[in-house]
């Protein structure tokens, strides 16, 4: 099969935030209504109460644009506002700041979440004093980097259900007397992504996909999927790792599992990973009538 070259997941990734420059735009207009003409005359706003009481409408505003995740679904009304400030402010929302609004004196969580921006505001503001840097083609650089993160595990859930899907969809097909599980299961600190639960045994499903081919990274990942298998068995479980991996360069005769799914394909090819997942599921039909 020829390599892909090509950069899908960058080339996916800007496609959504050229649609988010709206949302962008949006914002900027929002300013000038409030007296702001730019987004950098809102950033060095000397007057705390204006700028927590700008920031609070702003929360509460209703756009007829939208804020797009990092694999294209809208973000709810209440996420996106805040999410979008949070990035404008080259911060991060959940991760960061979100521990932090508890600790921020304020009666209601949106008064909480205005002086909390407020206070990043005033620590960032200094730190980009050139007016550029709260333009567009400065702000799309950070949401790209902000988006790629998200995709990651938004995509790792996507394949989740995907493997799901397929294996539900062979299991009707073939009338199977087995049901695959809605949620993960963790063991220790091990997470396994689906699971086929027979009457009397359960296979455990570790899905792994990697878009890169190499680096250090790439012995992490193949470092990852045994660890999988060994937690899986060690505490009485089969395991059916599926790996989705363009070029990997693990050692398939390694894995200490009998049955595993090595799709060697990159992860944004998806329309092709599903046909050839479901075309796999199929190839170990006799394994699945032994699961009782």
């Amino acid at each position: 099969m020829p390599l892909v070259t090509d950069n899908l997941r960058l080339a996916e990734l800007v496609a959504i935030v050229r649609q988010n420059q709206a949302f962008f735009e949006s914002f900027v207009a929002f300013l000038q209504a409030q007296g702001y003409p730019t987004v950098k005359s809102f950033i060095e706003e000397q007057d705390d109460v204006r700028a927590v009481a700008t920031i609070e409408q702003f929360l509460m505003t209703a756009h007829e644009q939208v804020l797009y995740d990092g694999i294209g679904r809208p973000y709810a009304k209440d996420v996106a506002n805040w999410y979008f400030l949070a990035w404008l402010l080259r911060d991060a929302p959940a991760q960061r700041l979100g521990p932090l609004i508890k600790s921020i004196d304020g009666a209601s969580m949106l008064e909480r979440k205005a002086k909390l921006l407020n206070s990043v505001r005033k620590f960032v503001g200094p730190l980009f004093p050139e007016a550029e840097k709260w333009e567009w083609p400065t702000i799309s650089e950070i949401m790209l980097a902000r988006l790629e993160g998200s995709r990651r595990a938004l995509k790792g859930t996507t394949f989740e259900n995907t493997v799901r899907t397929v294996l539900r969809a062979v299991i009707a097909e073939k009338q199977l007397p087995l049901r695959i599980g809605d949620s993960q299961v963790r063991i220790h600190d091990e997470t396994y992504d689906v699971q086929i639960i027979g009457n009397t045994r359960t296979v455990l499903v570790p899905v792994k996909t990697r878009e890169t081919m190499g680096g250090g990274h790439a012995n992490l990942f193949t470092r990852d999927i045994h660890k999988a298998i060994a937690v899986a068995h060690e505490n009485g479980y089969d395991c059916l790792p599926v790996v989705i991996a363009e070029s990997w360069g693990g050692n398939l005769s390694a894995l200490q599992c009998e049955r595993f799914i090595y799709l060697p394909l990159n992860p944004n090819q998806t329309l092709e990973v599903e046909t050839r997942l479901h075309e796999a599921v199929l190839e170990l039909l006799n394994y699945l009538l032994e699961i009782k």
